[in-house]
């Protein structure tokens, strides 16, 4: 394994360009491009190459990253994106996701930024699901459980915490994760997280239950500063309160009717962040909540402003020379093998803000 790593790793990191697609065979080493895709073949397929060894380079920069260019936190990004296969027959363990069209892999994936800065610092956990099997950085490798999104990330986040940071982190995901039973595991397990609530969602509001939208509506508001919104400039407004959540967990009804859960109160914060244009009129509007106390409501407001590093990320694996969906390997844990190599770790360091 270790002689055609170190020359993968030499493809991968010899492309001109930061979004040179795939690797390059290097003509001192390599014969033809054939060559080289036989060797990256055998090397996908070596069942000695684990998704753990290869991932260990990204623990390594990860650990550093958060050492010399996090202050007070760093920022894991968690979020999920399908990759459509449907023409690529050769690949006899895709499944169909949703709709008959709608045929190939889940992927998930957590990306560790700086809370400083909202830089990338490295893709800290993957995870990648087939019909039959689910290919991840952080349990068994061959593993034929597949959990439900929430489930499955949870597991990645009590992971992630285990591997003894030097600072702290937060876990962010989007509205997916306002789930009171899941946030009750987190806090149990004494994680840091921030999310989106539904404006449905109720919380208790000086001692009231109240949907999330109305007592957002009863906030006074101030201006914090101009963001990037939609390729235009605008200004972010916020407010925050202190909440408590004492509804009751509704499980997955898919499968078979579950009965409605309770559990801890648990004590949070709500932050609203809204854009507003230069009429007054709202753009754009989050509400989140988190068991961050320590630090100023428009500090966490951009933290889940700059989630969307991790839309660029899928965004740019996908279309940016990458062409994610057009790779020719004849399975999901050798895709998952691909995704791991060092080129794409060079350039994930360099998404825009």
């Amino acid at each position: 394994m270790g002689r055609r790593y170190q020359q993968l790793v030499k493809e991968h990191t010899n492309s001109t360009e930061t979004l040179a697609a795939g690797l390059r065979a290097l003509p001192t080493e390599s014969k033809s491009s054939f060559a080289s895709t036989q060797a990256a073949w055998r090397f996908y397929q070596n069942e000695k190459v684990t998704l753990k060894k290869l991932s260990e380079p990204l623990l390594d920069a990860a650990h550093e990253g958060v050492s010399s260019r996090c202050t007070q936190y760093a920022l894991c990004i968690h979020d999920w994106s399908r990759l459509n296969y449907r023409k690529h027959t050769s690949k006899e363990d895709r499944y169909q996701i949703t709709h008959k069209t709608d045929v190939g892999y889940d992927l998930q994936s957590s990306l560790l930024i700086s809370g400083d800065t909202g830089k990338p610092i490295a893709p800290i956990a993957q995870r990648l699901v087939t019909a039959d099997m689910s290919h991840a950085t952080y349990q068994t490798e061959e593993n034929p459980q597949t959990k439900a999104h929430l489930d499955e990330v949870t597991d990645c986040m009590k992971w992630i915490e285990g591997q003894a940071f030097k600072k702290p982190l937060v876990h962010i995901i989007d509205r997916e994760a306002d789930s009171i039973g899941h946030i009750r595991q987190w806090e149990e397990a004494k994680i840091q997280w921030l999310t989106r609530s539904r404006i449905s969602s109720r919380i208790d509001y000086h001692g009231e239950s109240m949907r999330c939208e109305e007592v957002a509506d009863q906030l006074n508001f101030t201006r914090v500063r101009k963001v990037n919104y939609k390729g235009k400039q605008y200004w972010q407004w916020v407010a925050e309160t202190p909440i408590t959540i004492t509804r009751q967990a509704k499980p997955s009804q898919k499968k078979q009717k579950k009965p409605a859960v309770s559990g801890a109160p648990v004590d949070a914060r709500l932050v609203v962040s809204r854009i507003l244009s230069d009429s007054g009129k709202v753009l754009a509007n989050w509400l989140l909540i988190s068991n961050v106390m320590d630090v100023e409501a428009e500090e966490i407001a951009l933290w889940y402003y700059w989630r969307w590093q991790i839309e660029s990320w899928f965004k740019l694996l996908k279309r940016a020379g990458h062409d994610l969906e057009s790779w020719q390997q004849e399975s999901g844990k050798a895709i998952a093998k691909r995704l791991l190599a060092p080129r794409y770790f060079k350039w994930v360091t360099q998404i825009p803000i």
